[in-house]
């Protein structure tokens, strides 16, 4: 070996071990992805097939089962609206997650516009319905559900656009900043969901009334989507801080906690919910 390349090899720094906390944190997220995309993908179905089935069967009374008050006989655009908001919900539970696998966005870029161009549409309208439903009939809730599912919808809209604006103008770091929020958005009706059985089975129905207007009831209708923005705004600022070991372990026994609480949630959901309608939508 030449004197110069000896001189090199004794200078160079040695490459550093990936640190084993790093490691555990980013395939416990990925198992954390992993789950939500499951479940919110299981759930993404049922709507589909709860909504659209009464809507095929011409019994739209039945969606009052989930939701008193979501259709009235003669308010056709109310109805038109809060439908369109369930089947393109169903739709961005199903697609969302195929957009964070990095592997696609790489290999498959064009997949990836084409099925984003669907996935920030079906956000949009999503969206305008579920706020032309609260413009003409309000929420069973009255100002305080209103109002929270009011800011969800235009928050949505604001992230929609934004997702879909930084992405044609090449602004990529800005797009997947955006897109995150969107999906952290897009989850909301999920969480919703799942955090009312939860509480239900952990404390009976404390707080909640059937007119959706006790002190739980209130607090839901802003903490299904506002603590998803904020994780969302630590991913996005992570991935310019390398975190000490202290914080990659409680960040890991967090994200094992949480996966472990969603597991067990999309379990019973499917078992006696989402799993028959879907199973009923296939005529098995």
């Amino acid at each position: 070996m030449p004197d110069a390349q000896l001189s090199t090899a004794a200078t160079a720094p040695a490459l550093a071990p990936k640190r084993m906390d790093v490691t555990i944190v980013r395939w416990l997220g990925v198992l954390l992805v992993v789950t939500v995309w499951t479940s919110a993908g299981l759930f993404g179905l049922y709507i589909i097939a709860f909504y659209a089935m009464a809507l095929v069967d011409g019994n739209m009374v039945k969606w009052n089962e989930v939701l008193p008050g979501l259709y009235e006989e003669g308010s056709r655009t109310a109805t038109t609206g809060i439908g369109l908001h369930f089947a393109m919900g169903g739709i961005i539970l199903i697609l969302g997650s195929i957009q964070l696998i990095e592997a696609l966005r790489v290999r498959y870029s064009a997949f990836h516009r084409w099925v984003g161009r669907v996935y920030v549409v079906a956000s949009l309208l999503s969206a305008l319905g579920g706020l032309t439903f609260i413009f003409i009939k309000g929420t069973i809730g009255g100002p305080p559900m209103d109002i929270g599912f009011g800011l969800y919808g235009i928050l949505m809209l604001v992230a929609g656009i934004e997702t879909y604006r930084h992405a044609a103008a090449g602004r990529y770091e800005q797009h997947r900043a955006w897109a995150l929020r969107l999906y952290a958005l897009a989850i909301g009706s999920w969480l919703y969901r799942m955090d009312y059985g939860f509480w239900f089975m952990l404390a009976g129905k404390l707080g909640h009334t059937s007119e959706f207007s006790g002190m739980f009831d209130r607090i839901m209708a802003f903490f299904f989507y506002i603590p998803n923005l904020v994780v969302a705004e630590i991913f996005i600022r992570q991935r310019k801080y390398t975190a000490p070991a202290v914080v990659n372990v409680l960040s890991a026994t967090l994200l094992l906690l949480m996966t472990a609480f969603l597991l067990t949630g999309t379990y019973f959901f499917t078992k006696f919910y989402w799993g028959p309608a879907i199973i009923g939508m296939f005529g098995i």
